[in-house]
């Protein structure tokens, strides 16, 4: 049976979003601001850092996979959903929930960035330190975290623990 160890709590989350949609506010006044969120995963994070912007921005979506029922990553990115606008002379902000081995993300600068945005730039609630197989530039970081397994607020195992409202470490036995 799994169980569950809260890491990052509600208010933890909540209290860091704030800070990175004031940072993104600045950062961005005065432009076209696309946001993109990665699915599945991204959909609470991205929901409430939005709110958290304070300039009229768009959105759209994109879906990969690279895990499948896997804890670790396989390597091999599918995309699932592409864009479904044009991002040419845009500044793209891609939303993630976690950054881990950076191949995921690697992948889409990759193809986000020959389709000529403005600029092209990451935020993430997390970040595992000391595993990237490719290192990846995230502007915007929640939180920096080890290599533990967590779930809730969006991340998932297996499909299951998306809807926990807080950050927490899966246990397996």
């Amino acid at each position: 049976m799994d169980s569950i160890e809260p890491f990052l709590s509600s208010d933890q989350i909540a209290a860091r979003l704030k800070e990175m949609g004031e940072s993104i506010t600045a950062d961005y006044a005065g432009h076209d601001l696309l946001i993109v969120g990665v699915l599945k995963g991204t959909f609470m994070v991205m929901s409430d850092l939005v709110r958290q912007i304070r300039l009229p921005a768009q959105f759209d979506y994109m879906a990969v996979s690279s895990y499948g029922a896997a804890t670790k990553t396989s390597g091999v990115v599918r995309v699932l959903k592409d864009l479904d606008q044009e991002i040419a002379g845009r500044h793209v902000l891609i939303c993630e929930d976690i950054v881990d081995s950076g191949l995921t993300l690697n992948y889409l600068i990759k193809s986000l960035a020959v389709r000529g945005p403005a600029s092209l730039e990451i935020a993430a609630l997390l970040y595992k330190e000391g595993i990237q197989r490719v290192p990846v530039d995230v502007k915007y970081v929640g939180f920096r975290i080890g290599p533990e397994f967590v779930v809730g607020y969006g991340l998932d195992f297996d499909e299951k623990y998306r809807n926990l409202p807080y950050v927490g470490i899966l246990s397996q036995s």
